[in-house]
């Protein structure tokens, strides 16, 4: 096993429901790197959007984490409490003239694909958003470790973003970046729906001085009709009781030898059989299709 000194991974649910057996599939994904680098794996809640939240929704989250012997290295943080971090963030920003404040409305921006690279409000709002900056022909590229090179226009695919919206909350976009800093977080590995989010997080990095991490992104598998399961009625929760047939079909989905964890008669034996095992060279690059074998399970994998 290799050893990669001061490795700190994290998994960041939502609490938008329960852990579905994709989300274990990231969880999985990201504390077995965490271990065979020898390092730490925190966990965080990013619970910023309270009207999509789910009363509840992350203590059961983690109480199936923990059923499945998944446990961080640390206390669990939320990013609701995490308010003054952001503002001390965007203020920098502010001051700095990387960010702006933008009165348009999405139907302002409708004719231009949502892209904002210019103010055009049609009036003054009393509560404007904040977008960061994007200069003409800003071009982010970083090499994924499961991917490979991957690079983005900003300027011509996303335009200026926002960082708080109008409505008040903090977006995403900031509220990672600033965290994963704070955090100290070395590694993130996460899944592949959010690979279009890095090259915005790398780029605020770079404007608050903020050190950018490693990236892997794991596959995002879809079922037998091309959606991501965890959009489908197929993304069902995992079982608390009897966790370990999602622990192995995660296992599974990241490319690895189901008879090494086959013999395991409870979470910890699968968690170490497993680790004893994995190779992340055999974690698929795309959206490969689902197993025949696994259509007919009852579990299913999101991201």
């Amino acid at each position: 096993m290799s050893t990669t000194p001061g490795y700190r991974g994290r998994f960041a649910p939502s609490p938008t429901g329960p852990l579905h057996a994709g989300s274990l599939l990231a969880a999985l994904g990201s504390w077995l790197m965490a271990r065979r680098a020898g390092g730490r794996w925190l966990v965080r809640i990013e619970d910023l959007d309270p009207p999509r939240e789910v009363p509840g929704a992350a203590a059961a989250q983690l109480r199936t984490l923990a059923t499945c012997g998944l446990h961080p290295d640390g206390p669990v943080e939320y990013q609701s409490r995490r308010g003054g971090l952001y503002a001390a963030a965007l203020e920098r920003l502010l001051a700095a003239g990387d960010a702006f404040e933008c009165h348009c409305s999405r139907s302002d921006l409708g004719a231009r694909g949502g892209i904002h690279r210019h103010c055009v409000a049609g009036r003054r709002r009393p509560d404007p958003a904040v977008r960061l900056r994007v200069p003409d022909g800003c071009r982010i590229g970083f090499e994924d470790a499961i991917r490979g090179h991957y690079a983005q226009d900003l300027a011509r695919e996303v335009g200026d973003f926002v960082l708080r919206r109008a409505d008040g909350p903090w977006a995403y976009q900031l509220a990672v970046v600033v965290d994963d800093a704070d955090q100290g977080i070395t590694e993130v590995v996460r899944g592949a729906d959010l690979l279009d989010s890095t090259a915005r997080q790398i780029l605020l990095q770079q404007r608050l001085g903020l050190p950018t991490p490693r990236y892997a992104h794991l596959p995002v598998v879809p079922g037998p009709d091309g959606r991501k399961l965890s959009k489908s009625l197929a993304a069902m929760p995992v079982d608390d009781a009897d966790p370990l047939p999602a622990l192995a079909r995660a296992w599974a989905m990241l490319g690895q030898d189901p008879a090494a964890v086959a013999g395991a008669a409870s979470p910890a034996a699968l968690l170490e059989a497993a680790l004893a095992a994995f190779d992340p060279a055999r974690i698929p690059r795309g959206p490969d299709p689902l197993p025949a074998a696994l259509h007919n399970t009852h579990g299913a994998i999101e991201d």
